[in-house]
């Protein structure tokens, strides 16, 4: 009889998790394909969130929304943490936000999980408010799943730009991060003669903030395009732009990099709109460039077509493209035979002269079988969702509006969204005999892809102080391959 290697104790766990069905995610990943054999989908049981520090303003106001979409039931645990250890908003039970406050330049980077039933979907929203001095504007960011490759288009080192990547390690081990920018000659390396660039520490449980003045001393490029790649660990990656006599604003990381992109939701009083487009593999990107509206989608003029070059980043000035409707660009390969992998964002500013205020869109994945922003306001003007469906029939989706964070009743509502276009709810539902703020969930009940984003607007002494987040899959379930009955691989 031919001997056998002795069993491992870790190929018995992972038998083990095989037969019992654990599931777990803390980063985000591709869905399984459809219908892959032998695998069946189940929620999560554990999801990981960050937060980056909000401001460096003593005067900045914050708050925290946060929630597991679905229906009240037995009570689970999600909280996110100062590094020290302290809460500082924990939601209760699946379908209930929780809601907490914090002043001045002192809140700190938060880390923190979610376990059970409150971890598929859990959500959390940070914004916040500065109302005047150099870094005023409104600041909205989702705390996001950590991970170990990010893209970021639309970042700049020009004059009156001050822009920052921020890095948040969950974990109690230190991580290495590497960032390298590449502008549109490529990639930006360090001046002959001066030290190799080494990759940046964030200690455990802490964040770092790589500013891009330091990183290109003396260098001025209006489109920069960064890669953050982790060598060591996880870490959650959001960048901060903050632009003299504009405001401020976070840029999540951009989808992809992939064939085809949708930027969902721009306002329709959007007085300038710039496209940031980024190629990093080594051939070029030609991409056809449509605006979808109420109406339908249109070829912008003169801007039908963008090129990219490989290892380059591109860029658009779209102006005011949307002109009174909210628009969502569509990004697809000129020639469907050459799909070249890309990534973008726009910069998209509101109002004019002392007046404006700027906001950020990364490309972003469809809203997929379910999907939710938190930090909602109950003012009718204040919250605005935009949805578009990028596919070629319509779809249905399914809205709703979950309690607020001091009491009220669910509202959900279906809509349908014709293909092509892009529908503007304004003001979306609402929960009744609500108070505080509230998330609004979406679920794709037919057809789409659909693609969303929420705006947020909060004026400020005639700035239309605003900030734009894009509704992504919430991944709260993961494939699991299907139960096996024979365990004799533990016996052998």
């Amino acid at each position: 009889m031919k001997q056998r290697a002795p069993l491992t104790l870790a190929a018995v766990a992972a038998a083990l998790a095989a037969v019992t069905g654990v599931a777990s995610l803390t980063a985000p990943a591709a869905p399984a394909a459809e219908g892959a054999a032998g695998a069946s989908r189940m929620p999560v049981e554990r999801s990981v969130l960050t937060c980056p520090a909000p401001s460096t303003s003593d005067i900045a106001e914050t708050t925290y929304t946060s929630i597991t979409p679905g229906k009240p039931g037995a009570p689970g645990t999600a909280r996110l943490l100062t590094r020290d250890g302290k809460p500082v908003v924990q939601p209760k039970e699946p379908g209930k936000p929780a809601g907490a406050a914090a002043s001045g330049a002192e809140a700190p980077p938060l880390t923190g999980s979610a376990d059970g039933v409150m971890a598929p979907g859990w959500t959390a929203q940070q914004t916040t408010k500065v109302a005047v001095g150099q870094s005023r504007g409104l600041l909205g960011v989702a705390c996001t799943p950590p991970g170990t490759d990010f893209w970021f288009p639309a970042l700049s080192s020009a004059k009156g730009r001050l822009d920052s990547i921020h890095l948040t390690n969950p974990d109690d081990t230190e991580a290495t991060v590497q960032v390298k920018l590449y502008g549109p000659d490529g990639l930006l390396k360090d001046k002959p003669g001066s030290p190799e660039r080494l990759p940046y520490k964030v200690d455990p449980r802490a964040s770092a903030k790589v500013m891009l003045s330091d990183f290109l001393p003396g260098t001025q490029l209006t489109d920069l395009t960064a890669r953050v790649t982790v060598v060591t660990g996880r870490v959650g990656a959001t960048a901060q732009i903050a632009e003299e006599g504009v405001g401020v604003d976070w840029l999540p990381a951009s989808t992809g990099p992939t064939g085809s992109l949708v930027l969902p939701g721009i306002p329709a009083d959007a007085t300038s709109v710039r496209l940031v487009a980024f190629a990093p593999g080594e051939d070029d990107a030609d991409l056809n460039l449509r605006l979808a509206g109420p109406g339908g989608s249109i070829s912008p003029a003169g801007n039908e077509q963008v090129h990219v070059k490989a290892g380059m980043t591109a860029s658009v000035d779209l102006k005011d493209v949307t002109r009174g409707e909210v628009g969502s660009l569509h990004l697809t390969p000129a020639d469907p035979k050459k799909a070249t992998p890309v990534v973008a964002a726009v910069r998209v500013v509101r109002g004019t002269g002392a007046k404006q205020e700027l906001g950020f869109l990364p490309a972003t994945a469809p809203v997929g079988a379910r999907a939710t922003v938190a930090d909602n306001r109950l003012d009718d003007k204040a919250t605005l969702l935009a949805l578009t469906a990028a596919g070629s029939g319509s779809a249905k989706v399914r809205v709703t509006a979950s309690p607020g964070t001091d009491g009220g009743e669910p509202t959900v509502k279906e809509v349908t969204v014709k293909a092509g276009t892009t529908l503007a709810v304004s003001p979306p539902p609402a929960p009744t005999g609500a108070k505080g703020a509230y998330a609004l969930t979406l679920e794709t009940l037919s057809g789409g892809p659909v693609y969303a984003s929420r705006t947020l607007t909060l004026p400020h002494e005639g700035i239309p102080m605003f900030t734009i987040q894009p509704f992504g899959d919430d991944l709260s379930t993961v494939a699991v391959p299907k139960a096996v009955e024979d365990l004799s691989i533990l016996t052998r």
